[in-house]
């Protein structure tokens, strides 16, 4: 327990500081504790309470109206993935991982701004799929997010409104086919305070590193996505 309570405050953390990477943390330390299916849909429902405290955080900053298509993209391939999660064995959920590597490797080399951007609604909803799949969507939402050409503080709401989404809706699909019991949600609630006091320090710590600070912040994290699908 000690151990998933630091898991999950470090997620929390990286989360609110890059916009995106606390599944990077949450999925593995899960999976390895409670199982594939058990652990991606707990560090789903974990990360939704965690983006609906972004939300707030980031109230200022949140381009709804730019981050829209790919928003309504990235919920798509979650309803998707996630009920292949709930219907697929685990072979099969462990090759789709493995296939979707080579989707992101791809997409994290598309240097060309404008190729980037007419991939994004793309992007997206591979995104989506593969976070309900497997329980993060790897580089692919962070290339999704980042071309929309957004400064660090709407890129961070932008990734909050994407990701919360994405959450929400797979959170939705695995309550429904009965892998989120009364102890997950114990656990959600006992999680609530390392919600909020993360997320605020994530958030003053954006607020501070800068534009370059951010952009090696994101790079990392997307980085340590990429090593995460090798691995």
């Amino acid at each position: 327990m000690l151990l998933v309570l630091t898991a999950i405050s470090i997620a929390f953390l990286v989360s609110a500081s890059a916009g995106l990477g606390g599944s990077l943390v949450l999925v593995p330390v899960l999976t390895l504790a409670l199982g594939a299916k058990s652990g991606i849909s707990l560090a789903a429902l974990l990360l939704a309470g965690n983006n609906i405290v972004k939300l707030w955080a980031y109230r200022r900053t949140l381009p709804l109206r730019a981050s829209a298509s790919v928003t309504l993209c990235t919920l798509v391939g979650a309803a998707i993935g996630s009920r292949l999660l709930v219907i697929l064995p685990e072979q099969v959920l462990q090759a789709i991982v493995v296939f979707s590597l080579a989707l992101a490797l791809l997409a994290e080399r598309s240097e060309l701004r404008a190729l980037r951007a007419s991939l994004g609604s793309s992007l997206a909803v591979m995104a989506g799929a593969m976070s309900g799949v497997s329980g993060t969507s790897g580089p692919l939402k962070g290339v999704a997010v980042r071309a929309l050409g957004l400064d660090r503080m709407h890129t961070i709401g932008a990734a909050a409104v994407v990701s919360a989404a994405s959450d929400l809706t797979k959170t939705a699909v695995f309550a429904e086919a009965g892998l989120l019991g009364g102890d997950e949600l114990r656990l959600a609630l006992l999680s609530i305070p390392l919600m909020i006091a993360a997320t605020f320090a994530g958030r003053q710590f954006a607020m501070t590193i800068g534009e370059k600070g951010f952009a090696r912040l994101f790079w990392i994290v997307i980085g340590g996505y990429t090593v995460r699908l090798m691995l």
